[in-house]
């Protein structure tokens, strides 16, 4: 969520919806599956197993703000599909050819495990290099399959003047994630192959981010 955070800044300095689209599509994936794996999981949140009062209250909120983010998220998403198409802005910025096969290998990546561990978490979350339980193995492939979303998204777009928002996230959700591994590193599986997929994972984000946006600071390319 942190590492998010500065692009949903530059949402709010768009222009058109071709340039949010790549952030707000995935943005919209984690709201609803964040909310939909925690009423699916109602029976094992502290508001319903009991428990210290703040955690309890804590509980309560976390579900009351996921489903009014939800709600907000699909209102603003339905109205904007609603509203009459404009021509869609050109494209000043194409993705180099080069990077396409390795978006699409990272997109997929992460939409794979993502929509594995949501649907079949008790299998797919053998992946994943630390101990987790259900709740925890869909709760991860929510983000799985938003980062999917979103890198796929980027790929489709096939322009980095649409897609600097999502830019800005993508380094600080690495970044993020490097520190919590950092931190846990002792609850890390380290020898295991998922280590070394997740590890690759998260440098692809990392490397995506900062090669788009110095990709992108160079300007639209020239017109011919």
């Amino acid at each position: 969520m942190a590492g998010v955070a500065p692009g949903l800044f530059g949402v709010g300095r768009a222009r058109v919806w071709e340039e949010v689209r790549t952030l707000v599509l995935p943005l919209a994936v984690v709201l609803v599956g964040l909310f939909a794996v925690s009423l699916l999981h109602a029976g094992g949140l502290q508001a319903a197993a009991g428990g210290p009062v703040v955690l309890v209250l804590f509980s309560l909120g976390w579900v009351a703000v996921l489903g009014v983010l939800a709600v907000c998220a699909l209102a603003a998403l339905v109205r904007q599909y609603l509203k009459p198409a404009r021509p869609p802005a050109a494209r000043l910025a194409p993705l180099p050819g080069w990077s396409k096969p390795f978006l699409a290998v990272l997109g997929s990546a992460w939409f794979g495990i993502g929509t594995g561990l949501l649907v079949e978490p008790r299998f797919w979350a053998d992946f994943v290099p630390w101990a987790v339980n259900r709740p925890d193995a869909q709760a991860l492939g929510v983000w799985g399959a938003a980062l999917g979303v979103g890198v796929l998204g980027a790929l489709a777009e096939d322009d980095l003047t649409r897609t600097r928002p999502a830019l800005l996230a993508l380094p600080g959700i690495a970044l993020a994630v490097a520190v919590v591994l950092g931190v846990r590193a002792s609850e890390v599986d380290w020898s295991s192959g998922a280590a070394l997929s997740l590890v690759t994972m998260v440098a692809g984000l990392l490397v995506a981010g900062i090669v788009g946006h110095r990709l992108s600071a160079r300007g639209p390319a020239p017109r011919p």
